[in-house]
């Protein structure tokens, strides 16, 4: 296993994305379940793990830090060996009240209280705020990086331009965008970008939701109150259906590779870029390994140019773009078209 690099800070090439645990795919784990999934992929060895202060049960306030509680627990024999990245949204009444840094610092203090740790290595905005600068963000992180509190920080769901404004003022160390091979707008820009100017691209959702494993059908029922699939829009039924070539490819990739679909996904992302560390999210051990596994699969070059010139011949159907800010919902997932 060959490690990556974002900005400054070295994890394993593949990470894990532990919202599931808590939130956004119908009923949760018990805690002990949960434990043990976190602890299972550090055996296997991964050394980064994403949540948030918001991943909780439907996401109420009164469920914040959750998943953070559960993250801090699994990982505290064995913190300093490991990765942990969180993430925190900044009210705009809050900021004005308190100030920029000051909310900042107000957030983090909480978050690694429940994480069990005196610093937190990657720390990410969640959603832009607009009606705050993210120059004054900037500002902010680089007195915590300063304070050694963090080790460095992010941005998510963010275009060039907020990119750029912000990496001028306090380098950043990663972006986490959605990515997937159903949802690549950040190929354009984002990630030449990321590419030129030594920021780590850390996708989320990489297996889109579960349907580039093959397993999600038409029939899947997502009606539970704390999906989030209800609202993807490649899941919608007859998306499912139309992008169903998709899946045809992965197959025979697969079936060629000794893998299953959704390490070939990942491992396409690996071979296409060297700053690229995926953080497939679920709430099952297994497929938790599974997911891990992918980094052990490797594509040839052969291969890989086989796989993305029939990839890029195939329509994908359904879209929701890397680009949201602070207040936008679910709802509005996939309702802006995609940039020319």
């Amino acid at each position: 296993m060959n490690k990556r690099i974002l900005g400054d800070i070295e994890v394993s090439p593949i990470g894990m994305g532990c919202m599931g645990l808590s939130h956004g795919y119908g009923d949760i784990p018990n805690k002990q379940y949960s434990i043990k999934a976190i602890q299972m992929a550090h055996e296997f060895g991964c050394t980064f793990y994403d949540t948030a202060e918001a991943y909780g049960p439907n996401l109420l306030p009164k469920n914040m830090g959750h998943n953070e509680k559960i993250v801090g627990e699994s990982v505290n024999e064995f913190r300093n060996d490991i990765v942990l990245a969180t993430k925190l949204h900044l009210p705009a009444d809050e900021a004005k009240e308190k100030g920029t840094y000051e909310t900042l610092r107000s957030h983090l203090e909480k978050s690694m209280e429940r994480l069990q740790t005196d610093y937190v290595d990657l720390y990410y905005l969640h959603r832009v705020n607009p009606n705050i600068s993210v120059e004054e963000v900037a500002e902010g992180m680089g007195k915590l990086i300063e304070e050694g509190l963090i080790r460095g920080w992010g941005l998510s769901q963010v275009p060039v331009s907020i990119i750029q404004k912000a990496h001028e003022i306090t380098p950043l160390s990663a972006v986490q965008n959605i990515y997937s091979m159903v949802e690549r707008g950040v190929e354009d820009e984002v990630i030449p970008y990321c590419l030129e100017n030594n920021i780590g691209l850390v996708p989320f959702s990489p297996i889109a939701s579960g349907f580039l494993s093959g397993k999600v059908k038409a029939t899947t029922d997502f009606s539970h109150s704390d999906d989030v699939r209800k609202f993807v829009p490649q899941l919608k039924k007859e998306n499912i259906e139309a992008n169903r070539p998709i899946i045809d490819l992965l197959e025979e990739y697969a079936e060629k590779k000794n893998a299953t679909n959704a390490q070939i996904s990942l491992a396409w992302m690996l071979h296409k870029y060297p700053n690229v560390v995926p953080i497939p999210g679920s709430k099952n051990q297994e497929r938790i390994l599974e997911n891990l596994g992918a980094w052990n699969v490797k594509l040839t070059d052969t291969e890989f140019n086989a796989l993305e010139d029939a990839l890029n011949q195939i329509e994908v159907h359904g879209y929701r773009g890397f680009n949201e800010t602070e207040g936008m919902g679910m709802k509005a997932w996939g309702k802006k078209p995609p940039k020319k």
